[in-house]
């Protein structure tokens, strides 16, 4: 994506998905709806809920809940489970901010004009947001 002229981009970490859909919301209610939201891991991503939702019971590995990693299940990248399993933030050991699971893991990217730019800024700033 390239910006236009007088556009400008925000880039703000949150530690959780429901504290970052709060500050879009926000933004939205100040009419800044250029935005979006994504889950960022070291280890890659997926989004699978079905695998990955401890409260139905669902949780496929314990990595998959500890590095978001569910896309490497437990029936077809067994090396790769291996390896992610030694990571210190499994145990629950983890250094602070060493990357565990809740870190500053929600990544909201923010498009703007100049105009808005210092209101969006001071809204993820309320809400708590990591720039």
């Amino acid at each position: 994506m390239q910006l236009s002229s007088g556009e400008r981009s925000i880039l703000a970490y949150f530690p959780s998905s429901s504290t970052a859909k709060e500050a879009m919301a926000a933004l939205k209610k100040e009419g800044i709806s250029e935005i979006q939201l994504d889950r960022v891991s070291r280890f890659g991503v997926s989004l699978d809920r079905e695998f990955n939702n401890p409260i139905a019971g669902q949780a496929d590995t314990i990595t998959g809940l500890t590095l978001y990693s569910s896309d490497t299940d437990q029936y077809t990248n067994n090396d790769a489970r291996v390896l992610m399993a030694t990571d210190p933030s499994v145990s629950g050991i983890g250094a602070d901010d060493y990357g565990v699971a809740g870190g500053k893991a929600f990544l909201l990217t923010v498009v703007t004009d100049e105009h808005n730019l210092d209101k969006a800024v001071a809204i993820l700033k309320e809400m708590g947001a990591y720039f």
